[in-house]
């Protein structure tokens, strides 16, 4: 599972086995807890406090492009790239 940023004490990650299905999303943890979120935010399944959803978001929001074009390097089987983090 590539890992693709961490900020605030969350991991995000994409799978690369899941690029051909579902929608693009993300999986994170945080504390020990899992969510997946969706390219426009919403909880796909799993959860993490509020305030953890929240950055998480945000990092979504801010990256979104380059959640979308790691997806399809998902999809292609490619090496997925790193994101900046949330400052």
């Amino acid at each position: 599972m590539p890992r693709i940023s961490t900020f605030y004490g969350i991991t995000v990650w994409m799978y690369h086995d899941e690029g051909g299905h579902a929608v693009p999303h993300v999986h994170a943890r945080y504390a020990g807890q899992f969510v997946s979120v969706g390219i426009e935010g919403n909880v796909l399944a799993g959860g993490v406090p509020a305030r953890a959803l929240r950055l998480i978001q945000e990092w979504m929001a801010l990256h979104a492009d380059e959640v979308l074009a790691n997806w399809r390097r998902a999809r292609a089987g490619e090496p997925l790239l790193p994101i900046p983090p949330l400052a």
